[in-house]
């Protein structure tokens, strides 16, 4: 009698146990469930977030550009359209502005899809390239190297664009498009990116969409 009571006493103890660790693992998968819902949570809410981010960074990049495009460029100077030739010609031009920024030219364009020349390059081509819709940047011995380099890897990546030296020009560092100039002393200056997103392929442009390759290239 007694060893039976033992035996069930035995049974019930291993009952009891196998209870207490049926309950532990259904503990532990709740308890791994509701980090797994929480972290996915986090998760959904982090791309979210992010998406939400992208979309006003992209946005506020666009009307950015859209106030660079439409706003004036502080301390640019502009030449009547109208009044700068753009007869094709094969004898030398001389232009009222240096570097110039329109008037009869070259029947040839200087390629310009961001072309960076080492040596000045003949204005009558240049001028071609402006008409166009290229931005052309030209530097003289004021302008830092450090600038020149970083001008010329903003050039270098952007289509409708060349660059060249120009030991004449007043300034250290211009930027000229068709009707349009401007100088700054550095790189860094803001208006230079202005420029760029005003009048690459600019409403200045007289023949928007016409080639800047197949001109003539640095010999």
């Amino acid at each position: 009698m007694g060893s039976q009571s033992s035996r069930n006493a035995d049974n019930n103890s291993r009952q009891s146990r196998i209870a207490e660790m049926r309950r532990a693992d259904q503990s532990r998968d709740r308890r791994n469930k509701a980090v797994a819902i929480t972290v996915s949570a986090a998760v959904v809410a982090g791309l979210i977030g992010f998406g939400a981010w992208v979309m006003i960074d992209q946005r506020d990049k666009k009307d950015a550009e859209a106030a660079a495009r439409t706003a004036p460029v502080n301390g640019e100077q502009t030449w009547d359209a109208k009044k700068l030739g753009r007869n094709h010609v094969e004898t030398p031009v001389k232009y009222e502005m240096n570097p110039p920024v329109g008037g009869d030219h070259s029947p040839r364009w200087m390629n310009c899809n961001g072309d960076v020349y080492k040596n000045p390059i003949p204005e009558v081509n240049a001028v071609h390239a402006l008409e166009h819709g290229a931005v052309w940047v030209t530097y003289n011995e004021k302008a830092a190297k450090a600038d020149v380099d970083k001008l010329a890897g903003t050039v270098g990546k952007t289509p409708y664009t060349l660059m060249s030296p120009d030991k004449e020009q007043a300034g250290a560092i211009m930027l000229s498009a068709w009707g349009k100039q401007l100088t700054v002393d550095n790189a860094a200056d803001p208006r230079v990116a202005q420029f760029f997103t005003k009048y690459v392929q600019g409403p200045q442009t007289p023949e928007p969409g016409a080639a800047c390759t197949n001109g003539l290239a640095e010999k």
